[in-house]
Order: C-alpha cells, then structure tokens, then sequence
C-alpha cells in the first residue's frame, strides 16, 4: 500500500467517524428531555454489551444480544413513532433550509396580531384562560376538524367571548389560519416532555406538544396567574410582556 492509499483511507475512516458523532450528538440534542434518550442509552449499551460477549466468545450471549439488536429497528419505529413524525415533518419543511435562506420570516398581517395582543393582554388582567394557535406553512387540517368551525375574521372581541369562562367554546384551543379565526375548542397533543416545569398546566403542555410537531406559533394565558406566554417550536417561554409578543408575532425577535 501506497502513502497515497494509506492517506486516503485513513482520511476517510476520520470523516465518517466525525460525521457518525455529529449525527449522534445532534440526535441527543433533539431528543434531549424525553424518555427517548434513556432508551437510545440503553440500545447503545446493548450494541456495546454484544460487542464484548463478541470477542469474548461467548456464544448464547452474544446470540441473545444479536438477536435484539435485529428486532431493533422495528421497536425503534414503534416507540419513536411520534419522534420519526416530527422529524420526516421538520425534513419536509422548507425551514429544514433556512441555513441556505435568508429572511424567510412569515409575518403576520399587524392588524391581526394588534388583535391577539391586545385580547390576551385583557384575558390576563381578568385571568381568563386562553390557548390561541397560530397556524403557518402546516395548515394543521387534523386540528382543526376536532373543534367547532368558525371561519371569521380576527378580532378582540371574539377571541375574548371565546374564551370567555362561560362560552362552551373556552375549553381547547383556538386555530388561526390565513388571517382568520378558523376554529375553536380544538384538541391538541399534549407534550409529555420530562424538562418542562411542573407547575404548567394542559394549556401549556399542549401548546408545547403542537408547535413541536408544526411550524405553528402558540400563544397562552394562564387562568390562575394570568402570565401571558408563547410557544415556538416545541420551547416555551412564559411571563412575557404584550410588548414582547408583539414583536415575536411580527417576527422582529426571535425567543
């Protein structure tokens, strides 16, 4: 073997371990706060216990480990169905890209977001409860036809009666698609995320739950404290000033 050849071979051993730890380190990032990384780390040291049983020699061992790491891939679709979901959705959306675009920020006509702001800053003065979904590229049909159509156009006046404590709308979530009111009492995944605080409650969680598996923006009012806070891309933000959701639902800032 050549210098040349030795050269090459070993530079291409190094990028696929580089390239192999990239993808493993980004893969705990995404999955960081969910009971998917305690079991990626106990699928890792399955791999590891029958490659030692391997070159031990330990036969019936290293068949047993064999034999579940070959099940593997079809548990690892079972139960991480939401996850490969949210990640063939991220892959189809063109924010997969924005690394190679720029300005690719959806704004929102102001007359709509004056609207939201200036409802949810009212329901949090009286600490009414509200959970107002704003809908993007992802229409979120599947949402939407598990509450009550509306189909009007954003206002403050009906954004409050619909949350109102005695409307039989204010359970559930509002939808808004293209600058309209689309639905109402609309029911969402709710997240199940380990790093979230404890003290949240269904809105909250389920404002998570929706903007991690969409391109959607949540906005929450809390019932009990009147908090008003925004949700983007699976991460919450909570205690906002009206001023701050303003700006984040302009795209002016990024949280």
């Amino acid at each position: 073997m050549n210098i040349l050849d030795y050269l090459s071979e070993n530079v291409t051993n190094i990028i696929d371990i580089i390239l192999v730890i990239i993808i493993i380190i980004l893969l705990f990032r995404w999955l960081r706060g969910t009971s998917a990384t305690r079991i990626i780390v106990g699928l890792v040291l399955v791999y590891i216990g029958w490659k030692v049983v391997s070159i031990f020699h330990l036969t019936i061992l290293s068949e047993i480990l064999g034999q579940i790491i070959q099940v593997g891939v079809i548990l690892l679709v079972i139960i991480f169905q939401p996850e490969i979901r949210k990640f063939l959705y991220i892959m189809g959306n063109r924010k997969f890209f924005k690394w190679f675009t720029r300005n690719n920020k959806e704004v929102y006509f102001e007359d709509d977001v004056d609207a939201i702001v200036r409802a949810c800053q009212r329901m949090s003065a009286y600490r009414t409860g509200a959970l107002i979904i704003i809908a993007k590229r992802n229409p979120l049909n599947e949402i939407i036809t598990t509450g009550e159509p509306i189909d009007a156009l954003v206002s403050r006046k009906l954004l409050e009666n619909i949350f109102f404590k005695n409307s039989p709308l204010h359970d559930g979530a509002v939808v808004i698609n293209k600058h309209r009111i689309v639905a109402a009492s609309c029911i969402l995944p709710v997240s199940k995320s380990d790093v979230l605080p404890t003290d949240i409650g269904l809105r909250h969680r389920s404002a998570v739950g929706i903007t991690a598996e969409t391109d959607a923006t949540a906005v929450i009012v809390s019932e009990q404290t009147g908090q008003i806070s925004v949700s983007i891309h699976g991460n919450l933000h909570r205690n906002i000033s009206p001023t701050v959701l303003k700006q984040v639902l302009l795209g002016k800032i990024e949280l």
